[in-house]
């Protein structure tokens, strides 16, 4: 299963501050306050890069939301990675949001979509599509889709095929935020609605439903 441990910073961020704050302290050396804009450069990519823990609550069977943002859609659609119906809740994320990505739930990762065909939306935007399929122990399928504007740098993920991944775990990262869609098994119980903000492995989405089996009963049998 990923282990990873939250610096205060997001890994994926230290390269973009280290080429901000290099430039920023050669120019403070040479010209002092001159410097000032490239040191709010770098305030602002710390904040951009911010990757604080979160608590994952305790409900095995919630569908915990993969990124901050807000909910902006709730339907029931066509599941084209699994060929199914299935439940839809669309999470947009905003350029400020934290960029790390949280796995809905527990189980293991069977198939990812890495080269989806890129498309063009309603606003005339390209966007490239990204999708993961992860499959709990009770045979609960979930796809976390991820849309992407294709001009921004390709999400990371970081669970492989076959890999166990945790409810609410660090999976991957996506820069500068983009449109995630999470697909659930049609009959579960959608727990936001639209215009929620949500917070990424801590907020729940949606409920699993099991359905619950009623033991037989014993049969009675007259005494010989």
């Amino acid at each position: 299963m990923l282990s990873y441990r939250y610096p205060l910073i997001a890994r994926e961020g230290w390269v973009w501050i280290a080429a901000t704050v290099i430039p920023a302290a050669i120019v403070y050396l040479l010209y002092g306050l001159a410097s000032l804009p490239l040191w709010g450069l770098v305030l602002l990519l710390l904040f951009l890069f911010r990757d604080p823990a979160r608590n994952v609550p305790a409900v095995p069977l919630g569908i915990v939301s993969p990124v901050d943002g807000k909910v902006v859609a709730i339907d029931t659609v066509h599941d084209i990675y699994l060929n199914r119906q299935a439940l839809s809740v669309s999470v947009k994320m905003g350029i400020t949001s934290v960029y790390s990505v949280h796995s809905p739930m527990e189980g293991r990762v069977v198939e990812q979509w890495l080269n989806v065909p890129r498309k063009i939306t309603g606003m005339g935007e390209e966007v490239a599509t990204y999708a993961q399929w992860i499959q709990s122990d009770e045979k609960d399928d979930v796809v976390l889709v991820v849309e992407v504007n294709s001009h921004l740098p390709r999400p990371q993920c970081y669970a492989q095929s076959g890999e166990r991944i945790g409810q609410g775990q660090r999976c991957g990262f996506i820069h500068f935020g983009a449109h995630v869609e999470v697909l659930i098994p049609v009959g579960s119980r959608i727990d936001v609605s639209v215009g929620d903000s949500v917070l990424a492995g801590t907020d729940i989405i949606a409920t699993l439903v099991h359905a619950k089996v009623t033991p037989p009963k014993p049969v009675q049998l007259a005494a010989g």
